[in-house]
């Protein structure tokens, strides 16, 4: 009786049901985003989370793989045929969801946005592939490319390296952190081994011409003499900025290496402490790098100098306190603390002698 009903229903054109799909799925990704772990009285058993998680993400790049060949070539499928394949797309990606909602937060939330980062991706993947399908014309020869390009497929492909415990994701976000951080460093030294102090000065001696001379610069591309250089008082500020940067970039190294020797995986909670903390770390570095490119407003330098030495210290205090220092190797903490304030100190002086001149 069910199939008879079934077989009599109306159903939407293969476009409609491709659209239709991709909304269900933007639909379920704020949830996705926010989502708890379920309660269950069962005993979490990380071999056989993993093992579904991966079949799970090999199920939706196969479905996927199938959507894209069917829907790639004449003629389109009948509107039978992309319910069952739609049907098969929506369980198989409630399927990835369903085993990510199973971890449980006493594994770490450190694992558990690593594991919901590749569900989302999934899911965004998945949405994305079908918005691209209906794409006019959909069965365009670019489209059998998607197959080996389409990012649903890269997000399935990285589930099997998502780390397996809450340590080794914390490794692995403190490595991430040290890299932003190295960048950052790099790109703002040599940007000040390539400043020019003599940048702009030509314009100076022109006469009656320098105005024209400026807007021929300006046409061109290049910024005004006043914003393209570092004055004296500024370069004199970004010593102390820079070995800020410095002390960042060594004291995410110190506590990776720290996290690494001696971290616990069962201590899950310090480990999330110590994670956290040392997210906002890279932020920080970069609002102040971004800062004391010209022209420097020193107000805000010195505002974001401050930001970042509290999140510094308050990342270096909270790994103090943790598991992974013991008390023989803390003694680099306070030094480290030390040199940090210092370099604050420096930063409100001049920044004060600019101010107020």
């Amino acid at each position: 009786m069910a199939s008879a009903a079934g077989a009599g229903r109306i159903l939407a054109p293969p476009v409609e049901q491709l659209r239709h799909l991709a909304a269900q799925l933007r639909l379920l990704l704020p949830g996705v985003r926010v989502g708890e772990a379920r309660e269950t009285t069962e005993e979490f058993n990380p071999e056989v989370f993993w093992r579904r998680l991966n079949e799970a993400a090999v199920k939706v790049s196969g479905e996927a793989t199938t959507l894209t060949t069917v829907f790639s070539r004449l003629p389109v499928p009948s509107p039978q045929e992309t319910q069952r394949i739609c049907e098969q797309v929506h369980v198989a990606i409630k399927a990835v969801i369903a085993v990510y909602y199973s971890l449980p937060k006493d594994e770490g939330i450190t694992l558990r946005k690593l594991v919901r980062s590749a569900a989302v991706d999934i899911v965004d993947g998945m949405a994305q592939l079908l918005e691209v399908l209906l794409l006019p014309p959909a069965q365009s020869p670019e489209n059998s490319d998607l197959i080996s390009c389409n990012s649903v497929w890269v997000a399935c492909e990285q589930v099997p390296k998502i780390p397996k415990d809450n340590k080794a994701a914390a490794l692995l976000m403190l490595t991430k952190s040290v890299d932003f951080v190295k960048d950052a460093h790099e790109e703002i030294e040599q940007a000040v081994e390539e400043c020019d102090p003599y940048c702009g000065l030509l314009n100076d001696s022109d006469g009656d011409n320098s105005d024209s001379h400026n807007a021929e610069n300006s046409v061109l591309g290049f910024p005004s003499n006043q914003d393209s250089y570092w004055s004296e008082e500024d370069q004199e500020l970004i010593i102390p900025c820079l070995a800020l940067v410095r002390a960042s970039k060594a004291s995410l190294k110190k506590i990776r290496i720290l996290v690494a020797e001696n971290g616990k995986k069962d201590q899950v909670a310090q480990l999330d402490d110590i994670v956290d903390i040392c997210d906002e770390i890279s932020p920080s570095v970069d609002d102040l790098v971004l800062s004391i490119y010209p022209p420097v407003c020193h107000l805000t330098v010195r505002i974001n100098s401050a930001k970042l030495v509290s999140v510094l210290v308050k990342a270096l205090e909270i790994t103090k306190a943790s598991h992974v220092t013991p008390q023989p190797e803390d003694s680099w903490i306070p030094l480290l603390i030390s040199s940090v304030d210092h370099c604050m100190n420096r930063i409100k002086e001049l920044t004060q002698r600019v101010t107020q001149s």
